[in-house]
């Protein structure tokens, strides 16, 4: 009779044996029992797997190199652990510099270093610095958290794209100054001869009198044109914002409505403003904000038929408050949308009522005042119905 001490020896072993194979299983070793081939076969797999990572590191290394950008892998603790010879040109070190150095050595700046450290807290995260004062180079750096925990970063030169972007700024701006003067001694002149002209009565032959009128047309057109341009530039050229108040969007809309009541009426153009009682002030500049109304007021006129109405709507929500521009007008083609929004982007002249197409930086203009006040601005439009143009600006204290 088996004792109860041999029964619980068997059942171990039997135990241990199982786990053995499922262990040699997971290895890829079978499930031979003799421990020598055992020692063999983990050592070979174990030599692969080296050679596998070795191989994997060295495709790693080659192809960080071959990036035009640098590139930099720091570890949970925010030092060092590989930076391609790009990221050591950036940084004007020699290369394997980097190597060990935590990111504020490195970098020499604490905004590098907040972009990791948020980047390994949040997943991601990006930035643009400028590193040793004013004639160091400019640098995009996107961090994102890695997997098994540390971070990449990738370091991108964009120092000749803002030098040229500065010198495309100033060139607009000089060469704004330069026109303006003359151009507005010209639609001076302009209009002192349609005056007259009008003067004058019949004894003025009538093709001279269009004529003059033609002038005062198309000078009116370039002086504005010149004012836009400076208008852009200085928006996109990242200025602050004016004067900075609670604004009551639904009496700027009104106001503004009312700067184009005359324009209307000469194109037979009903308007109307629709706002709710209780509507929630916005942080902005109220100049800027009551530009973005005309200039989106200005368009609906323009692409409305005789007789046509534009309505303009106000409403809040919880996060924000939005304004819309609604026309029946000739609509914008599908294709067209996505570029509405453009510098001198113009869907069709042909499409415009009467001579005068505009400069086609309104909508532009536009855009970067609502996205410079933290907001969006969008459009839905279906030809031969009409468009409505809307934009919506958050509501916070905090100043954009």
């Amino acid at each position: 009779m088996l004792s109860i001490g041999f029964v619980v020896a068997v059942v171990a072993y039997r135990r241990v044996d199982a786990q053995s194979r499922r262990l040699r299983a997971a290895l890829g070793l079978g499930t031979h029992p003799n421990p020598v081939f055992e020692v063999t076969g983990l050592r070979e797999r174990t030599e692969r797997l080296e050679r596998e990572l070795s191989d994997q590191r060295s495709d790693h290394d080659l192809l960080s190199e071959l990036v035009d950008g640098g590139i930099v892998e720091l570890d949970g603790q925010l030092r060092v652990v590989a930076a391609n010879a790009a990221a050591h040109a950036f940084l004007g070190r020699n290369p394997g510099a980097l190597i060990g150095r935590d990111a504020i050595e490195a970098f020499l700046d604490a905004q590098v270093e907040s972009i990791a450290a948020t980047a390994l807290e949040q997943g991601a995260a990006a930035g643009e610095v400028r590193l040793r004062g004013a004639d160091g180079p400019t640098l995009i750096v996107r961090a994102r958290r890695l997997v098994a925990g540390g971070v990449w970063l990738v370091l991108t030169d964009v120092s000749e794209l803002r030098r040229l972007q500065q010198i495309r700024a100033e060139f607009i701006d000089n060469l704004s100054h330069e026109l303006r003067t003359p151009l507005t001694t010209v639609s001076l002149l302009a209009e002192t001869l349609m005056r007259e002209a009008e003067s004058v009565g019949t004894t003025l032959p009538s093709k001279m009198r269009d004529r003059i009128a033609k002038i005062e047309v198309e000078t009116g057109h370039l002086v504005q044109m010149v004012s836009e341009i400076m208008d852009l530039s200085r928006i996109e050229s990242g200025g602050t914002l004016g004067i900075v108040d609670d604004v009551d969007l639904g009496q700027l809309a009104r106001s503004s409505t009312d700067r184009l009541r005359l324009f209307a009426e000469r194109q037979g153009v009903n308007m109307q403003v629709h706002v709710p009682p209780g509507l929630p002030l916005i942080r902005g500049d109220e100049a800027r904000l009551g530009q973005v109304f005309v200039n989106l007021l200005h368009n609906a006129v323009k692409f409305s038929p005789n007789g046509g109405d534009v309505t303009v709507a106000i409403e809040a929500s919880e996060r924000e408050v939005i304004a819309s521009i609604r026309d029946h007008g000739v609509g914008i083609p599908a294709v067209a949308q996505p570029r509405i929004f453009e510098r001198f982007y113009k869907v069709d002249r042909a499409r415009v009522r009467g001579e005068a197409g505009g400069t086609g930086l309104g909508l532009a203009i536009a855009r970067h005042v609502v996205e410079q006040h933290g907001g969006r601005i969008w459009v839905e439009s279906t030809e031969g119905v009409g468009s409505t143009f809307s934009f919506a600006l958050p509501l916070t204290d905090e100043v954009p």
